[in-house]
C-alpha cells in the first residue's frame, strides 16, 4: 500500500515528456523574440549611423562654403570646381563620391547646387547639399535633385549665404 502511494506520488510531482517539450518550446519562442528585437536594433544602429555621417557630410560642405569670399563664391557660381589652395586638386565640386571610413569603397555621393539669389538686395547664394547612399551612384545628378525624398536622401540640408 505504501509503495503504491510514493508511485503515484512520484507520477504526480515528476514532470512529463510532454511538459518538458512544452516549456522548451515557450522559451524558444521567448528566446526567438529576443533575437528578433536585437537584429532589429542593429539595423536601426546602422540606420542611424548612415544618416549621421551624411548629416556630418553636407553640415562640412555648408561650413566649408560660408568660409568661401564674395568672389570665390560668385566663381563658384559659373564654375563646376574650385580650387582653393592651388594644389590642382579640387576642394569643393559639385558632384562627389565620398569614401568615409577610408576603405577605398564609396560610401556616400554629395551633390552640392549653389545660385545666386535673386530674393535679396545684398550678396546672397542659395546652397543645397545633398547626400545619398551607395544605391543611387549610377543615378543621374538633375533626377537626383529633382526628387530627392524618392530617392532616399540620407541628408538634405538647405541654407543662404549672405555677405
Amino acid at each position: 500500500m505504501k509503495d503504491k502511494m510514493l508511485r503515484k506520488l512520484g507520477a504526480e510531482a515528476a514532470f512529463t515528456l510532454i511538459e518538458v517539450v512544452i516549456g522548451i518550446a515557450l522559451l524558444a519562442i521567448a528566446v526567438l523574440g529576443l533575437a528578433e528585437m536585437f537584429t532589429l536594433s542593429v539595423l536601426n544602429n546602422m540606420r542611424s549611423d548612415r544618416i549621421t555621417g551624411a548629416s556630418f557630410l553636407a553640415q562640412q560642405r555648408v561650413d566649408a562654403l560660408r568660409n568661401l569670399t564674395v568672389a570665390e563664391l560668385d566663381y563658384l557660381t559659373s564654375n563646376a570646381n574650385i580650387d582653393l589652395n592651388n594644389d590642382g586638386v579640387p576642394d569643393i565640386s559639385w558632384d562627389e563620391l565620398i569614401d568615409i571610413n577610408g576603405d577605398t569603397s564609396n560610401d556616400y555621393r554629395r551633390i552640392t547646387r549653389v545660385r545666386n539669389s535673386t530674393e535679396f538686395t545684398m550678396s546672397a547664394w542659395e546652397v543645397d547639399v545633398y547626400v545619398f547612399s551607395q544605391e543611387q551612384f549610377d543615378k543621374e545628378r538633375a533626377q537626383l535633385i529633382s526628387d530627392p525624398q524618392r530617392y532616399r536622401v540620407r541628408a538634405m540640408v538647405s541654407t543662404i549665404i549672405s555677405r
